[in-house]
Formats: structure tokens, C-alpha cells, sequence
């Protein structure tokens, strides 16, 4: 477990990231120059309106404190991969969805070792770890930020290269990610079964609301539908994985796999049941 913990989990979390980088373009990041206004209000709703709806969640659900904590990391990361791969399945502007999880991802590790250690002293209060904002924003840096600029310069200096390496890197990733996920809940499965039904009910809750506020507010913002269905997507999915891997970074590794990485465990797997009707849906709209 611990092997899994040190090596696989940060390991799995740097493939993912270059896996991101290798479909990036450096155009990607030049278009939220001249697409600001869309690109504003995704980072407006992932940044700042997330977190707000996640604390209202825990607090609504009255959840234990470990578990909140959880919650709030999981509101903290960017979509990754996945929502890229559901705004093209939605028909959304996929464009707007690959700037807006290229800049949110390359910022993170600026502002989650913040917002972070701010959630864990709020609600673990005495019992909270110690957490050191420079240190994770190093390991943020190690393990997404130069993945996703190494797998960025790979697509534009050695663009056969990045294109032949895509398709088997995102097959790994997915791997690892699924190991990671349940192996998560192994190590936390008393806990699972405890908190089950809050925790369920919360994440479910949470989804869906996130999904319903990005569509709402980019509707009111007059963006267009297409680019509506993306700000929805980008507000409504995180990366599962960064969440379980903030948690390990936050409380060490001596006990195995972190509480505070089950709501991202869980979520891993419940966004889907949320999110693929959902994006059969605006399928069809």
C-alpha cells in the first residue's frame, strides 16, 4: 500500500497531467487572450463560485470534519482530461474547454496550497495537520504543472512523437486512475460505509448544483449554447485524482490512503452517474 501511495499515486496523478499536455497546443493557451470573456466567466465559476457551493454543501450536510475537508479539496481542482472528453461528447466548444483546463491546471498550484490549508484549519481546527503551503506548491508543481508543460512542449517541438504517444498515455492514465480510485476506497472502507449515505447525498447534490449554476451563469453572461454547455461541464467536473493526491500530500502516507481523499474516491466514480445523463441531454438540446 504504501509502494501504491509514495510511487503510484503521484506517479498515475504526472501521467494524467502529461497525457493533458500532449493534447495541448500552444494556441490553446493564446486564445484566452482573444476568447477573454468566455474564458472570465469558466474561471469565475471553477475558482471562485465552486468552493463557495462545496461549503455550503458540507455545511448543509453537517458532514464530520475529515470528510468536509475532503469535499472542499476535491472543489479546489481544475476538470482535467475528463471534462475535455465530456464537452466534446456534450457537442460544446471544446476549445474553450482545453484553454480553460490548461490555465485552471497550470494556476493550481498556486492557489489550492492556499485555499487548502485554509479549509483543513477551519474545519479540523485543532485536530489539523500541518500543513506547509510552500511545500505542496512544490509537489503541485512537480507532479502537474511540468507534466502538462513537458507534454505541451512535446506537442509543439516533436509533434509525430506527441501524437503517437497520445492515445496509449490517456489508456494508462485511465488505468491508473481506476487503481487509484479503489484502492482509496479500500483503505477507507469503514469510513465509506459510515458516511455513505451524507457523503453520497452531498457529492450527488453537489454535481448536480455545479453543473445547473455553470449553465445558468453562462446563459445570464449571453454565451452562446455551445460554449454554455462547456462552462457546465468545467464548473461540474474535477479531477478526481489531484483531490486523493492533495490528501496524501496534506497527511503523509504512515496510514495508508487519507481520509480526506474519500470524497474524491467517491466522486470519481459517482460523477459519471451524474454527469452522462446529463450530457445526453444537452446532446440532444
Amino acid at each position: 500500500m504504501d509502494l501504491l501511495i509514495n510511487v503510484g499515486l503521484p506517479l498515475s496523478l504526472a501521467i494524467i497531467m502529461l497525457s493533458l499536455g500532449v493534447g495541448l497546443h500552444v494556441a490553446d493557451f493564446k486564445r484566452v487572450l482573444s476568447r477573454g470573456y468566455p474564458f472570465a466567466i469558466g474561471a469565475l465559476c471553477q475558482v471562485i463560485l465552486l468552493p463557495i457551493a462545496a461549503f455550503i454543501t458540507v455545511t448543509a450536510f453537517a458532514l464530520p470534519p475529515e470528510i468536509a475537508v475532503g469535499f472542499m479539496l476535491l472543489s479546489f481542482c481544475p476538470g482535467g482530461v475528463t471534462s475535455n472528453i465530456l464537452s466534446k461528447l456534450a457537442k460544446g466548444d471544446v476549445a474553450l474547454s482545453v484553454s480553460l483546463t490548461a490555465v485552471i491546471s497550470l494556476l493550481s498550484m498556486i492557489t489550492v496550497p492556499f485555499l487548502a490549508a485554509w479549509s483543513i484549519a477551519h474545519f479540523m481546527r485543532d485536530d489539523a495537520p500541518e500543513v506547509s503551503i510552500t511545500g505542496l506548491a512544490i509537489a503541485l508543481f512537480l507532479i502537474t504543472t511540468l507534466p502538462v508543460a513537458i507534454g505541451v512542449s512535446l506537442r509543439h517541438f516533436a509533434t509525430g512523437f506527441a501524437e503517437r504517444v497520445d492515445a496509449p498515455l490517456s489508456k494508462l492514465a485511465t488505468a491508473l486512475f481506476v487503481l487509484i480510485v479503489l484502492a482509496a476506497l479500500a483503505g477507507n472502507w469503514q469510513l465509506f460505509i459510515d458516511n455513505l449515505g451524507a457523503m453520497g447525498a452531498g457529492l450527488v447534490s453537489l454535481n448536480i448544483a455545479l453543473l445547473a449554476i455553470g449553465l445558468g451563469i453562462a446563459r445570464a453572461a449571453k454565451l452562446s449554447w455551445n460554449e454554455s454547455k462547456t462552462i457546465s461541464i468545467e464548473t461540474g467536473i474535477q479531477n478526481s485524482t489531484l483531490g486523493i493526491t492533495l490528501a496524501a500530500l496534506i497527511t503523509g502516507t504512515e496510514s495508508g490512503f487519507s481520509p480526506l481523499a474519500l470524497p474524491s474516491a467517491v466522486y470519481g466514480i459517482m460523477m459519471y452517474v451524474v454527469a452522462l445523463p446529463y450530457i445526453a441531454w444537452l446532446r440532444g438540446r
